[in-house]
């Protein structure tokens, strides 16, 4: 993936590329503030040697802001990861992300996307829905931190396409 450029809210250049070896202290920095139960380094480094996954990062000049992973897998998309450095939360880098990962998903001729989420997460949940992701199941004791289930939910590409294209005009 070449570098990707788009402007946040914020009027800045945002640049999306895929992610790499050096880019994992700053990733494993929002990775750990952003979720209870935090990925490890080695889980990212064994993602990024999967052909069926993409690990991208976000960045405004030389800092990482966000970052996404997602696999693709026949003709469906699992998001797997999702953040955004909380000082940068709400400018536009989550819909920027989620822009690759539906053009990903087109390119590839899936059809829907797939994720699981904690249902005390509200600020993840409202951000999903934004999307276009419904619940459509739920899968018990799935956190093995707090033995919370996990919602499962899942986007039509084409519905998420309109609405994140929607949201990027009105951010414009």
């Amino acid at each position: 993936m070449k570098n990707r450029r788009t402007a946040s809210s914020e009027g800045e250049t945002l640049r999306i590329r895929e992610m790499t070896l050096d880019d994992l202290p700053q990733v494993m920095a929002i990775e750990e503030v952003s979720f209870p139960t935090p990925w490890t380094a080695g889980l990212f480094i064994e993602e990024m040697g999967y052909p069926f996954c993409c690990d991208l990062v976000a960045y405004t000049g030389d800092a990482l802001v966000g970052y996404i992973s997602f696999a693709v897998i026949l003709d469906e998309i699992h998001l797997r990861n999702i953040a955004v450095h909380p000082r940068r939360r709400r400018s536009g880098i989550a819909t920027a992300l989620m822009r690759v990962l539906m053009e990903t998903g087109i390119r590839k001729r899936t059809k829907r996307v797939t994720m699981e989420a904690r249902p005390s997460n509200a600020a993840a949940l409202a951000l999903y829905k934004k999307f276009g992701f419904v619940v459509e199941g739920i899968r018990p004791d799935y956190y093995g931190d707090t033995g919370e289930d996990a919602l499962i939910l899942w986007a039509d590409i084409v519905k998420m396409s309109a609405i994140i294209s929607e949201a990027e005009r009105a951010n414009a």
